[in-house]
């Protein structure tokens, strides 16, 4: 499908496959860009877009049918892409990753970036019994907060964090660990799990990845699963199953998405580089008419 793009979403994976670090290999002329939502040349109709293979950041974009889906008329831009690679994300590892149950205690690390926002919602509204919100900043730690996080732990600091993580969720260990920064945060995360736990890993933003040490997990009977939003592509049956509980979540004011900031498509590196500097908070959006 041709789709004229009114906004199209900014993420972190397009900081490393711009870098060359991403998780697989990115062939050379690229357009980054992985989510947009505009109209269909066709016939007009609203749609958010998965592109899958770039091709984001401009003025057209082409995507499968398969990953398109038309946007209810009174979720506006903003959200529809918040929803898009972020939401899926936070759903996923939530309930396909995570298969979490309620009363379980939750770590969310990044709790106030795109996936973090909405992974505090959506752990409350499965019935978390302790959501434990870790972020860098002050204001970031408030916004958790304001989102339904319980408590919070500055992440800006390794010192401790295991203990501290601990302590948070009232001195017993933790059940889940959502973990995007690597090293040395996700060795803390794997030290505070409880037996049975599960540590899910879907990103390493500080650049520097974790060796684990298998007898740590067998001694506590723990999981560590990795997620790619990407693997659910071609499981389009996944992809609509979660979209469609994410509209209806968002319809129903149960889940609020967060939209950080929007730049104009001419001013994409500010946009990279204030998200490398952990400057920004939840979904930003590029608006390719400026």
């Amino acid at each position: 499908m041709l789709i004229d793009v009114d906004r199209a979403g900014v993420n972190f994976a397009d900081i490393l496959m711009r870098e060359g670090t991403y998780i697989t290999e990115v062939t050379l002329p690229c357009v980054l860009g992985s989510e947009v939502v505009g109209k269909r040349r066709s016939d007009g109709r609203r749609v958010l877009a998965f592109t899958m293979r770039g091709g984001g950041y401009a003025e057209c974009a082409v995507a499968p049918r398969g990953t398109t889906f038309t946007v209810p008329d009174s979720i506006d831009d903003g959200a529809a892409l918040a929803l898009a690679v972020q939401g899926n994300t936070a759903w996923h590892l939530l309930h396909t990753c995570a298969r979490i149950r309620r009363k379980e205690s939750v770590v969310i690390f990044a709790a106030a970036g795109g996936v973090g926002t909405l992974a505090v919602q959506l752990a409350r509204q499965a019935g978390a019994g302790r959501i434990i919100a870790a972020a860098s900043t002050p204001a970031k730690r408030r916004l958790a907060l304001e989102l339904g996080a319980d408590v919070t732990v500055d992440s800006a600091s390794a010192d401790h964090l295991a203990e501290r993580l601990i302590d948070a969720n009232g001195g017993h260990r933790v059940d889940i660990v959502l973990e995007m920064t690597g090293s040395p945060s996700l060795t803390a995360s794997l030290e505070a799990l409880a037996p049975f736990g599960r540590l899910l890993v879907f990103g390493y933003a500080s650049g520097r990845a974790a060796t684990l040490d298998t007898r740590d997990v067998l001694a506590g009977s723990k999981s560590v699963m990795g997620f790619a939003l990407p693997q659910i592509y071609p499981r389009r049956g996944m992809l609509a199953h979660s979209m469609n509980e994410l509209w209806n979540a968002a319809l129903s004011g149960a889940l609020t998405p967060h939209v950080g900031g929007q730049y104009p498509l001419s001013e994409i590196q500010r946009a990279h580089m204030d998200l490398q500097a952990r400057r920004t908070t939840g979904k930003l959006l590029l608006d390719p008419a400026r």
